[in-house]
């Protein structure tokens, strides 16, 4: 005997109000995905941008080691200008040395210039008139053929610079070296000050909550 089908028995498929449903549930979840994964990627870029700037300051903050590690002092200098420490500015006078030949001497700066950090180095020199000649080029900013800038840092705001100094930190701008400042000796201070023994140099970047700070000694002291 053959079955007749019933006319009420559901037809196979998936009706209209399910695959609204269906699509509806798939959107929310693409919407939730791509939100997801687009905060994935607004936090990788920020964490590539901050490790950039972190490995850019650690390799400025090498160069400045290097150089301080290597500072004359005063007794190859003998009263000669060897330091100085500004706002955004720091210049020293420092010892290169290469295989088979005789060491030399040089200035460098240090200065934060329209947002870079850039550092500028003279050429060596065995003579210390001219040594002095190239400090006075470099610290009054007439030394752009012969000393060529190199920028270690982008977006930095501001360098603060101090000096430790008779057992303290001096903020105040100072000259180290080219005769003392108080020729008639009334300041006890001046007349008694000893030769510095480390910098410490603060650098303010774009997009860092804290300054980055690190302190060097000067020639290996």
């Amino acid at each position: 005997m053959t079955r007749i089908p019933s006319s009420r028995q559901r037809p196979a498929g998936f009706t209209l109000v399910e695959l609204l449903v269906a699509i509806a549930i798939l959107a929310m979840v693409a919407v939730l995905g791509w939100r997801g994964l687009d905060g994935i990627v607004r936090a990788r870029v920020a964490l590539t941008a901050d490790m950039e700037t972190t490995r850019g300051m650690q390799l400025a903050f090498a160069q400045m080691e290097n150089d301080c590690e290597h500072a004359a002092g005063n007794d190859i200098m003998a009263g000669r200008p060897a330091l100085l420490w500004d706002t955004d500015r720091l210049v020293l006078v420092r010892k290169v040395f290469v295989e088979n030949e005789p060491s030399r001497l040089q200035v460098v700066s240090y200065r934060v210039v329209e947002g870079k950090l850039v550092r500028r180095e003279s050429p060596g020199t065995r003579d210390l008139i001219q040594i002095e000649q190239l400090w006075q080029a470099i610290t009054s900013d007439a030394a752009a053929e012969n000393s060529p800038s190199v920028v270690l840092q982008v977006g930095v705001v501001g360098m603060q610079v101090q000096g430790w100094q008779n057992n303290a930190w001096r903020n105040e701008p100072t000259a180290v070296g080219g005769g003392t400042p108080d020729p008639a000796g009334t300041d006890p201070n001046v007349k008694n000050a000893q030769d510095p023994t480390g910098v410490q140099v603060a650098l303010t970047v774009q997009g860092l909550a804290q300054p980055m700070v690190k302190a060097f000694l000067l020639g290996g002291t």
